[in-house]
């Protein structure tokens, strides 16, 4: 599969999943639980789609010289300690330059949904992370590297992933994207990234569903 063709099918494929609870909700009516449900199924099934492309997709020219597997795994693993460090310190400063609330209404949206139907965390802490990683990292970052080395295609793809997320912490999602950009390019594995992006996730939103249980 040519680089090309590899972008054009994760980019739709991921809109498709995106968009996927726009097209259910007319079909159930108010049916919570189950739209939840067929959310949290398009989400794994646009994961293992985006895993798939990936396999039959060219070698991208940062993955050619890549680093072992092991030092893909504790970097991996270590990034996801850092990823919380940074976001502590990035929404400190988000919230003194624009007077914003801490908590990330994205991230309270995704919690009030696990509470509803803890089946739905499946699609947020594992297949969720995947998808962004595959999309943001892999085939938006990772097929412009090729031509424009790091800073260019990092900034592009992080200020769109911070976009996607849709709740007004630009700086927060901006500077995680830069950190994924880095674990992928230092270590030449996507899966070095994905590792510490669903690490990160299933701690937050852990994190989150304890809070709310003792408050």
């Amino acid at each position: 599969m040519t680089t090309k063709k590899y972008l054009f099918l994760t980019i739709f494929t991921y809109g498709l999943v995106l968009f996927s609870p726009l097209v259910f909700a007319p079909l159930i009516s108010s049916d919570v639980q189950q739209l939840i449900q067929i959310t949290t199924y398009s989400y794994i099934v646009g994961a293992v789609l985006l895993l798939f492309y990936w396999r039959k997709s060219q070698t991208l020219n940062i993955e050619k010289n890549s680093r072992s597997w092991k030092t893909a795994i504790i970097f991996g693993l270590s990034g996801i300690f850092l990823s919380m460090l940074l976001q502590m310190v990035l929404l400190q400063i988000e919230t003194r330059l624009t007077n914003q609330s801490v908590a990330s209404q994205n991230t309270q949206n995704i919690v009030q949904l696990i509470k509803e139907n803890s089946v739905f965390i499946i699609a947020t802490t594992v297949a969720g992370p995947i998808m962004e990683e595959l999309v943001f990292r892999r085939a938006i970052f990772g097929s412009l590297n090729q031509r424009y080395g790091f800073l260019v295609p990092a900034i592009i793809s992080s200020l769109l992933f911070a976009l996607a997320h849709q709740d007004g912490h630009y700086l927060l999602y901006g500077g995680l994207g830069l950190f994924f950009c880095w674990l992928f390019q230092h270590t030449g594995k996507i899966w070095t990234s994905m590792l510490t992006h669903v690490g990160m996730n299933l701690i937050v939103i852990l994190a989150q569903l304890a809070i709310q249980q003792t408050s």
